[in-house]
């Protein structure tokens, strides 16, 4: 048997802690501690994530809201439907979750961000353009297809659009029971209080009309 030096032994048990804690700093949601943890929504403790309830059953691992095309019939031609621990409780502390989502031809998922998760899409039906910006302003994009993958990478502004004359689908998945998105002209244009004309009017290079024009038409219905 070789034996192995104290210095070589400590020099390895650093690198593997080195390389644990590095996988543990970019996972998208926290390991889980107990098989299940089942969000109870009506709790009012405040944790990273949800609180557990006390019972739980199938109809907590359940959902087929994904079944069903999403109605596009909106000023943007696209839907998402998301089955995440909103909406399956059995998600929380697991790290994952799905969206579905749908576009009308000529439909636009707008540019937003996931602060919380990485996205991979897996074309349903149609062709849709598909894109992300790097933090270098590189824009990296490509036109896929019914079959095809493409990956958004976590935290990066990023868009889907069909162009075609047929309605598309995909299915997304993410790394977090609940990626949060951020719809970039929503959350400048749309957000209470709003942001002050002068920051956006100086942002966009725009006047303060065209502000105003852009929030009323972005504001939420009531």
């Amino acid at each position: 048997m070789v034996g192995v030096s104290q210095n070589t032994l400590a020099f390895w048990v650093s690198v593997i802690s080195l390389a644990i804690s590095l996988f543990s700093s970019v996972s998208a949601d926290p390991d889980m501690l107990q098989d299940v943890c089942v969000a109870d929504l009506a709790s009012g403790v405040k944790v990273n994530g949800f609180a557990c309830k006390a019972t739980f059953n199938e109809t907590d691992f359940f959902s087929d809201i994904l079944a069903k095309p999403g109605l596009t019939n909106n000023s943007m031609g696209s839907l998402v439907t998301g089955a995440n621990v909103m909406k399956i409780p059995g998600l929380n502390t697991l790290g994952v979750s799905i969206s579905r989502i749908d576009y009308a031809p000529g439909g636009l998922n707008p540019p937003h961000t996931h602060p919380r998760a990485t996205e991979m899409v897996f074309v349903l039906e149609g062709q849709l353009d598909v894109g992300f910006i790097t933090t270098a302003n590189v824009l990296v994009s490509k036109s896929i297809k019914k079959g095809e993958i493409f990956v958004f990478p976590r935290g990066l502004v990023h868009f889907q659009k069909n162009n075609g004359e047929v309605p598309a689908a995909v299915i997304a998945a993410f790394n977090s029971q609940l990626p949060g998105t951020q719809s970039i002209a929503t959350t400048l244009f749309a957000s209470n209080p709003t942001v002050p004309n002068n920051v956006l009017t100086m942002a966009f290079q725009v006047g303060t009309k065209e502000v105003e024009k852009i929030k009323s038409r972005l504001a939420p219905k009531k």
